[in-house]
């Protein structure tokens, strides 16, 4: 259920259900998600006797880009667990992933994207190096998905 209005939202307060728990709890909380997209394929096509001199664009198939979430390193391990259970070949780890943008209060959802089928393509352990200038290490979750939508 979008809202809207005027001025754009701000992309800083958002929840991730990943479909295992409470998403306003610090294991679901994650300090970026990036990669909500949608591409569709284009046919171009053009009869022999057409009175016009173009190809008309026909759409096609639709695809989704991968998201990807990140969060600080937290001792959770429940990110792991669905990688391994993905790992092991469980058909039954796929999940509806939903992520709510809110406005500035943080009472209200003005934006939600769906994605269904979700289940982990890649995870990627924080770097860690010692004379580093104390960095947050940051988990990675790359997920692939079936669908997107927005409401």
């Amino acid at each position: 259920m979008a809202t809207m209005r005027d001025n754009p939202y701000h992309a800083f307060n958002f929840l991730v259900d990943l479909d295992d728990g409470d998403p306003g709890s610090v294991i679901g909380g994650f300090q970026e998600v990036d990669g909500l997209s949608t591409d569709i394929t284009i046919s171009e096509y053009r009869n022999g006797n057409e009175k016009t001199n173009h190809v008309r664009k026909i759409p096609g198939m639709y695809s989704v880009g991968d998201v990807t979430l990140r969060r600080g390193l937290i001792g959770a391990l429940n990110l792991w667990q669905w990688v391994l259970a993905v790992r092991s070949g469980d058909q039954s780890a796929s999940r509806n992933i939903s992520i709510q943008l809110l406005d500035e209060s943080q009472e209200n959802v003005v934006m939600t994207w769906r994605l269904s089928g979700a289940i982990p393509s890649s995870y990627s352990a924080p770097s860690l190096n010692a004379s580093s200038s104390g960095d947050v290490a940051i988990e990675e979750l790359v997920l692939a998905c079936e669908d997107i939508t927005a409401e």
